[in-house]
């Protein structure tokens, strides 16, 4: 049987990444990152800058690495920094909207925004990240070949809340094999966007070619899906120890995650999982039973086939660009996201 959780956790790998390749980038972030939240300071409190010191930067990672690779190790432009401080602010405003759509109250095993100040509040904090993250990207834009990341930083906003949506409203009365194509419709606009769009503009930040600006979002998207499906399969397996939450809130909550589904058509209409995802009530003790059988399906290899088979295909995708460590690095880390399985 597959099990999760025992591998080196991300963060690690990402701090390895910021104290060695990105070194010189660290304390620049650092300051964009500050001078960014300086307009909000009357408006947060320790919750909100916890979640910002506490996070795991992978976006921010991707774009800093995406650009470097066409850049080289030379300084990169202000913008650059400018650019991946926007884009963890556009991932900190989801993941405070997510915590109120979910009714969350924690995150990262700390109290959520909206357990710490109210939904009230944290939609509106959540919105002053949202604006400031945009203003972020319009202010990066220094030449007119920058203009289309504009646009497509608003249009990955538009797809992120798009994605949102069509979570809430997924149907799980329809057949499995139409909730598969839901799941990934949703990974693709709710996850996936955000680091296509950090590769993209990495490199089109650093000045690379608008050709190769593209195959780098290819790669985050790739990326994206598969973090998404890894963190679906941490749900059922890791312990609150370790992801920050308890196990199994998918199920607990009837959201159509990937192994759920599959592990759907493996029982058929008649298994636990599907009459729980369906909307019959069930205590503790069927919720963990029928976690543990979820955790022993073929569902539950076969969504971690494809979370690696998403991850083959991003490092396929950096092949054409020039050899060298922050191509290497790109290509550890979509492998190394997978590889947290042991």
């Amino acid at each position: 049987m597959l099990t999760l959780g025992t591998a080196a956790p991300a963060k690690d790998i990402l701090g390895a990444l910021w104290t060695d390749l990105l070194a010189d980038d660290a304390p620049r972030f650092e300051a964009f990152l500050e001078q960014a939240l300086a307009p909000q300071q009357d408006y947060l409190t320790d919750a909100e800058r916890t979640l910002y010191r506490h996070g795991k930067r992978v976006r921010p990672t991707v774009l800093l690495l995406a650009a470097r690779m066409v850049h080289g190790s030379s300084p990169l432009p202000d913008k650059v920094l400018q650019g991946a401080v926007s884009l963890e602010m556009l991932h900190v405003a989801t993941l405070i909207h997510d915590d109120i759509v979910d009714g969350a109250a924690l995150r990262r095993g700390l109290p959520s925004i909206n357990a710490a100040r109210g939904t009230e509040a944290a939609v509106l904090v959540g919105d002053l990240q949202f604006v400031q993250a945009i203003r972020g990207f319009v202010g990066a834009i220094d030449r007119d070949s920058d203009m289309a990341l504009v646009e497509l930083v608003l249009d990955t906003a538009f797809q992120i809340g798009c994605g949102e949506l069509d979570e809430l409203r997924t149907d799980l009365s329809a057949d499995p094999v139409h909730l598969a194509q839901t799941y990934w419709q949703t990974a693709d606009r709710k996850t996936a966007a955000l680091f296509g769009l950090a590769a993209e503009a990495g490199v089109t930040l650093a000045g690379g070619r608008t050709s190769d600006a593209r195959r780098a979002g290819f790669y985050g998207r790739r990326l994206g899906r598969a973090l998404q499906v890894m963190d679906d399969l941490f749900d059922l397996a890791q312990d609150e120890s370790l992801s920050g939450k308890p196990r199994g809130m998918d199920l607990l909550r009837r959201r159509a995650s990937l192994p759920l589904v599959y592990a759907m058509q493996e029982g058929g209409p008649h298994h636990a999982v599907s009459r729980i995802m369906r909307g019959e009530p069930a205590d503790a003790d069927t919720l963990e039973r029928t976690l543990a059988e979820v955790r022993s399906s073929s569902g539950f290899s076969r969504a971690y086939a494809d979370a690696r088979s998403q991850a083959l295909e991003a490092v396929e995708l950096l092949r054409p660009f020039p050899a060298g460590r922050y191509r290497y690095a790109l290509e550890d880390l979509a492998l190394h996201i997978v590889d947290r399985a042991a």
